[in-house]
């Protein structure tokens, strides 16, 4: 049982976070760039796979690797020409290189020539848990003769116990509907209720000091953990309180 006073605060923080003036210092701002589905789902993947370090220079790397996309990324990922690709050779976010960039570029080409949406990624034929879907979409993504082993740290599973932090907030980007601006909700398969909380570290901390998590491994089992103590206060949208325990965290330093 979680006390009401709790529900209550942590409600109030989700009105305060959930909103759009929240868009702009976020990753999340760079998919909000784009009005066709394909571009937000391409742009939202790179903000998500690139989200570690600081938010200004997470955001601004993004904007570096799209306009090398001329801002048009489901056009180039389908049409580019090897000349095009020559700038994506200088491309570096921490460990994430050109190698990993041209692999997601090729991944993404042959996707989207079999399917509209990147949604069918995340659908998996084994399973309709977030779980199930991160599985598949990590083995599918995986799948082309060329793909690099060094690429594989950047795309989590939690078939190796990763929290899977980036990929859920993906997901929640995609998934969450609520009309309130920030997340997008163009994803029907996966339903809110569904999704899983991504755990960073400054959730982490929030989710602790408030007795919500009890695990201190940054794990799966964490990520879980804390899920189901959310839905014990929404069960149909439990990955709203991430924009309380991350605002907490992050912007307050609770």
């Amino acid at each position: 049982m979680i006390d009401q006073r709790l529900i209550d605060f942590l409600d109030e923080k989700v009105t305060l976070y959930n909103r759009p003036d929240f868009i702009a210092e976020d990753p999340i701002c760079i998919p909000h760039a784009f009005q066709k589905q394909q571009d937000i789902e391409i742009a939202g993947l790179f903000a998500a796979t690139l989200a570690w370090g600081l938010r200004k220079t997470i955001i601004n790397k993004c904007r570096e690797l799209l306009a090398m996309m001329d801002n048009t990324p489901h056009d180039f990922v389908l049409n580019h020409s090897e000349d095009d690709l020559k700038p994506l050779l200088n491309f570096k976010h921490r460990t994430f290189n050109a190698t990993d960039t041209l692999y997601f570029i090729a991944f993404l080409k042959h996707h989207y020539l079999r399917h509209e949406s990147l949604e069918t990624a995340f659908i998996s034929p084994t399973g309709n848990t977030t779980k199930d879907a991160l599985t598949h979409y990590h083995d599918y993504f995986f799948s082309l003769d060329f793909a690099p082993d060094r690429t594989k740290k950047h795309v989590s599973t939690p078939q190796r116990k990763s929290a899977c932090k980036r990929i859920n907030m993906f997901l929640r980007w995609m998934v969450r509907q609520d009309n309130l601006g920030v997340d997008f909700g163009i994803w029907n398969t996966l339903q809110p209720s569904q999704l899983i909380c991504p755990l960073d570290v400054h959730v982490q901390r929030t989710a602790l000091k408030l007795n919500l998590l009890s695990r201190t491994q940054s794990d799966w089992q964490a990520a879980e953990q804390l899920t189901q103590q959310l839905r014990l206060m929404d069960l149909k949208d439990p990955v709203k309180y991430d924009f309380a325990l991350f605002g907490l965290g992050v912007i307050e330093k609770f």
